[in-house]
């Protein structure tokens, strides 16, 4: 039986997607410590449905001053993902790229913002390869778009484009260790309701 809606899912297929979570985080931790240059850990990741305004408070807030990294998903499955950089997660970046660090957003220049872009999309580029070879499927993936504004601006986007199908967003978090220091991350995975369908579908956990 197909869903309709995010909140339909039940506890065997959020599980799925937990366990997909997981892999997909562990392949962009993977990828990310090979471009700092130093180890990267991710603890648990956590895999939730939630209502937007419930993700944006998940995130820190409708007000909070965030970087966000967007890409669209287009083939067989098709939605966006949504790598929200907080500025721990920046700095983290910069300091091992360029060497540098900054006190907010309103220092980056083009150089910092082609940084967090790289950095984005090879996490969202790598999560999504990892649920393309364990699903079977062929997701392909536009230009990665950069943003600075209120989280709440940011979760705009999917909300605009999804909102009138679901109510909900499924949201994968986790935090990055390295150096001994926990830096957040937060990548938001939103297909469309007919492609969860049918990523559900080739992972064998369709409901029926």
């Amino acid at each position: 039986m197909e869903i309709r809606n995010y909140d339909e899912l039940d506890s065997l297929q959020i599980d799925t997607l937990r366990e997909i979570g997981s892999i997909g985080t562990g392949n962009s931790a993977t990828s990310l410590s090979a471009l700092l240059n130093k180890e990267v850990r991710i603890t648990m990741p956590e895999v939730r449905i939630m209502g937007y305004n419930e993700a944006i408070e998940w995130i820190g807030g409708a007000e909070e001053i965030t970087a966000g990294v967007l890409v669209r998903m287009s083939g067989e499955i098709n939605g966006i993902m949504l790598s929200v950089q907080q500025l721990d997660f920046a700095n983290l970046v910069l300091e091992s790229v360029l060497n540098k660090t900054v006190e907010d957003y309103s220092q980056l220049r083009n150089i910092e913002n082609s940084a967090l872009v790289e950095v984005g999309n090879i996490m969202i580029s790598t999560f999504i390869n990892a649920l393309s070879g364990l699903a079977g499927i062929s997701i392909e993936l536009s230009v990665p778009a950069f943003t600075v504004d209120m989280q709440g601006a940011i979760l705009a986007v999917p909300m605009a484009e999804y909102g009138g199908q679901s109510d909900y967003i499924m949201t994968i978090g986790g935090n990055f260790v390295c150096d001994d220091k926990v830096v957040s991350c937060r990548l938001l995975l939103s297909p469309d309701v007919r492609s969860l369908n049918f990523l559900l579908r080739k992972l064998g956990v369709n409901g029926g």
